[in-house]
């Protein structure tokens, strides 16, 4: 994996600039049939905009005066508050005013923490009119990657966000989104913050494979986070896609590596996938030559082999096989359920009270846990 200070650095831009000459055409020929590349990102589920929403307080609003709208003919903003940073509020107000650009960047922190803001369409008319589309692109662009390169990284997705509100589709944007996201993720120590950043990221690095299926850095990417989920089949399909994209000689020999790596894992969840599609036998089959080898640590594979023997009648099997799991995962709740089923065919009337006794306590356990998360994320959406 590269390092941090080169991960935002210039050395991913010439290939994202050859992807967009290459796919020019293509985008075009979306937007004259009438087909967006993506929905606009207002638009979307925002899963981490809360974690944002303090920076809300550094700003203030107030409207533009009567005179600077009709001198600037800019009617649609009549009305609409303009975010100002408290510093600002005193130069705004007096004769010497802000300048226009400075506006401009308020505006995009606002659409940046709060997409949905309700004048986030004529921050967007209004940018629009006065700027350059593109000048004002590569400016949030560049203003993202050095903040990451600093690791201020709220600085950075707060920028990265208003530019993908002025362009969904634009490859830098998507891109830098989905590493920062992945950062954030990386870095987090609560399971609702990260899977929230993960399924961000994971689903920018996908969208990027669908809408820029040339830019090869996207599946190298996306192949780790399918990696960390277990999806060992994905990843070794999106990085075969990588190295067959990619002109990286030092990330390919890296891949490489790793699809030499996956073989037995695939192996290993292609016989999960048999147990799950109740062919048990083929289960078995796949599975059980992996008792003897580095994977028998991995509860995972004890857990499948004690559903397919269940299935199959081999019920002493079965019990040390999900005995074997607990040994590993002593709260998995379906092998401590598979046992009490097993306890109570077999007549043993103690072990099955025993097993259904923990499996109730497990579940009081999670019913607790989810309790506090949606209490905890109520509690987030009062602070927003």
């Amino acid at each position: 994996m590269k390092k941090l200070t080169e991960r935002f650095k210039k050395n991913d831009n010439q290939e994202e600039t050859q992807v967009i000459k290459e796919e020019k055409e293509l985008i075009k020929q979306k937007n004259e049939n009438g087909v967006p590349a993506l929905i606009p990102f207002e638009s979307r589920n925002d899963r981490v905009g809360r974690y944002f929403k303090k920076y809300l307080k550094n700003f203030l609003f107030d409207e533009f005066s009567d005179s600077f709208i009709t001198k600037n003919r800019l009617e649609f903003m009549r009305g609409v508050p303009i975010p100002l940073r408290h510093e600002d509020f005193q130069v705004f107000q007096g004769g010497e005013g802000l300048k226009i650009l400075h506006i401009a960047e308020n505006m995009a922190w606002i659409m940046g923490i709060d997409p949905k803001f309700k004048y986030t369409s004529k921050y967007v008319e209004f940018t629009n009119r006065l700027f350059n589309q593109r000048t004002l692109l590569e400016g949030l662009l560049k203003e993202g990657r050095d903040a990451a390169e600093k690791e201020d990284f709220d600085n950075a997705i707060i920028h990265f966000r208003a530019a993908l509100i002025l362009k969904p589709d634009y490859l830098h944007a998507m891109y830098s989104y989905a590493r920062v996201c992945r950062e954030f993720y990386l870095r987090g120590n609560d399971d609702i913050y990260i899977g929230r950043f993960k399924a961000e990221s994971m689903e920018y690095f996908e969208l990027l494979t669908e809408v820029h299926p040339r830019f090869a850095q996207a599946y190298y990417y996306l192949g780790y986070d399918y990696l960390n989920l277990g999806l060992y089949q994905k990843a070794a399909l999106v990085w075969k896609e990588f190295l067959r994209r990619s002109n990286n000689f030092q990330d390919k020999r890296e891949i490489r590596k790793r699809l030499a790596q996956l073989e037995q894992p695939i192996t290993i969840e292609k016989g999960c996938n048999a147990v799950l599609a109740g062919r048990w036998r083929e289960g078995l089959d796949i599975l059980e030559p992996f008792l003897d080898t580095k994977f028998k640590g991995w509860w995972p594979l004890h857990y499948y082999l004690g559903v397919a023997y269940a299935r199959t009648g081999s019920n002493a099997k079965a019990v040390a096989s999900f005995k074997r799991v607990l040994g590993i995962n002593g709260s998995h709740l379906e092998s401590i359920k598979e046992l009490a089923d097993l306890y109570a065919l077999s007549g043993d009337k103690e072990n099955e009270r025993k097993y259904r006794k923990k499996a109730e306590l497990i579940m009081a356990q999670i019913a607790e846990q989810e309790k506090e998360r949606r209490e905890r994320e109520e509690k987030e959406e009062e602070e927003c």
